[in-house]
């Protein structure tokens, strides 16, 4: 155990010893091959030494000094060290953050750090290649199928079944998302294992250790994947607060548009490797491994249910009170809006507050004018919807051709479809549409009339009474499109509809 007043001591992992002497620490890798690392030779382990001194200069360079020759009684080199500056353990961000010491500004910096290492990282498709659709996907099946082969792993089957069923939906609907991200160059040579107990809060910065150094592939990832690993640690450790705020400060020192579903899922993608290597531990004997599994698991099905790709339809009458809810949903959840209203008037060339009320079915109401507004919005959903983005769809809705085209749209991009149909009573949105003195909507009480003789029923959407206020609206919606509460977990930020 190490000693923090800075005595001689002596720490041990599952790969390496660290001596601790004085102001200095001295990490000697064990003669060992654990299959995802080996360090069975002299030349391997002294090649390990060099790549960590190397690789970690990168966000250390005063901490990793130089690899040291360990000499046999004869004089022959027999091992080599890896000589570092001593970190004081109880700066560990792990340990301030137990300690609930404040840890914004250490928290912080550490964000731009990464950020500024990922903006000069190595790219390249030999590195980017390792962050496509399919090899993350790849990744994930592995761990699938490490942990269903062991025989009592500690988490209940059915939360591996739903985390794998979110996961491979996502991924299924986002190959263009992965491209989009690899196009950009956000996919670097980047950390690799980036944890909080690596992270020591000095008073001139922190200093980030342990850059992954056996294995070059799992350091080729998306930088977003990268600063996810530190997020979901810090959720573990009990600060999700701490956790979204580093996400967001990188994401802005990143400059990084990423949609809050990529976010989530890289998230859960780092708590199940987790949850996956304390599910081994448990086989292993490890009587504390089966909760750790389990909290680990926990995280994972609660960001992938936060970062689930969701196509909403929000529809009614005229005067029910749609668009008011559609607003607000979108505003909760962070997601892109709609609107039929608006897409029709673009289409035709119109302003969106350009009055064009026309007699029910003429106009740029004829219903090939309608076929052609919804096509476009159908287009404009499954554009965004592969880009990770939930959509909210603000019409009316009572055409049923025109739900099943959304449908079919929601089926073909691997998102799920939420319907939800307002209601009040008719003097009430006779009132409501009489007291408009502007919006997109050229809708009044005979349009309203006409569209409830040829509305087609609606029975698989979810009624919301909208009689009330529309927070009151909201309150009822938001436990149909968000049912696990996820909504409260890292709302995304807005994205703005492509044109």
């Amino acid at each position: 155990m190490t000693d923090q007043a800075g005595n001689a001591a002596v720490s041990e992992t599952h790969s390496g010893v660290v001596f601790f002497v004085g102001d200095r620490a001295y990490k000697l890798k064990k003669p060992i091959d654990l299959g995802f690392l080996d360090f069975s030779t002299r030349e391997r382990r002294e090649h390990a030494c060099h790549e960590e001194i190397r690789l970690n200069r990168r966000f250390a360079p005063d901490v990793y000094l130089g690899v040291c020759d360990v000499h046999g009684p004869d004089g022959e080199v027999c091992d080599h060290l890896v000589a570092m500056r001593r970190m004081p353990a109880d700066r560990r961000l792990s340990t301030l953050i137990k300690a609930h010491e404040p840890v914004e500004g250490p928290l912080r910096d550490t964000a731009r750090i990464l950020a500024a290492w990922h903006a000069e990282a190595p790219r390249g498709p030999h590195i980017s290649a390792q962050e496509t659709r399919d090899a993350v996907r790849s990744r994930w099946k592995d761990s699938f199928e490490q942990v269903r082969a062991l025989p009592d792993h500690g988490v209940a089957r059915s939360a591996v079944t739903e985390i794998e069923r979110l996961a491979t939906a996502f991924l299924a609907g986002r190959e263009a998302l992965f491209d989009a991200r690899i196009a950009d160059g956000r996919v670097v040579d980047g950390h690799g294992d980036l944890l909080a107990t690596d992270i020591f809060c000095l008073d001139d910065g922190p200093r980030i250790l342990d850059c992954l150094e056996f294995d070059e592939r799992l350091r080729r990832l998306d930088g977003l994947d990268d600063a996810s690993f530190l997020a979901m640690d810090l959720e573990h450790l009990g600060a999700p607060d701490l956790a979204e705020r580093f996400i967001g400060w990188y994401t802005e020192f990143a400059a990084d548009p990423a949609p809050a579903s990529l976010r989530h899922h890289y998230v859960a993608y780092r708590a199940f490797v987790r949850a996956k290597v304390a599910c081994l531990r448990h086989v292993q004997g490890d009587a504390r491994a089966a909760a750790e599994a389990r909290g680990y698991a926990d995280l994972a099905l609660r960001h992938l249910r936060a970062g689930k790709v969701d196509l909403v339809l929000v529809g009614g009458l005229p005067g029910t009170g749609k668009s008011s809810l559609a607003g607000a949903l979108a505003d909760r959840l962070g997601c892109t809006l709609l609107s039929s209203d608006r897409v029709r008037k673009e289409l035709a060339g119109i302003s969106p507050e350009t009055p064009a009320a026309t007699p029910y079915g003429t106009g740029i109401y004829t219903p090939e004018w309608s076929r052609r507004t919804y096509r476009e919005l159908a287009e404009r959903a499954a554009r965004l919807l592969r880009l990770g983005e939930t959509v909210i769809l603000d019409a009316s809705w009572t055409d049923e051709a025109e739900r099943d085209l959304i449908a079919s749209v929601a089926h073909r991009e691997h998102a799920d479809l939420v319907a939800l149909r307002c209601d009040a009573p008719e003097a009430l949105a006779a009132e409501r549409m009489r007291q408009r003195t502007h919006g997109v909507s050229d809708a009044d009480g005979d349009i309203a009339l006409a569209m409830t003789t040829h509305a087609s029923p609606w029975p698989e959407a979810a009624t919301i009474d909208t009689s009330g206020t529309v927070s009151a609206a909201l309150e009822q919606a938001l436990p149909i499109v968000r049912p696990h509460g996820a909504e409260l977990v890292w709302p995304c930020r807005p994205f703005l509809s492509p044109g």
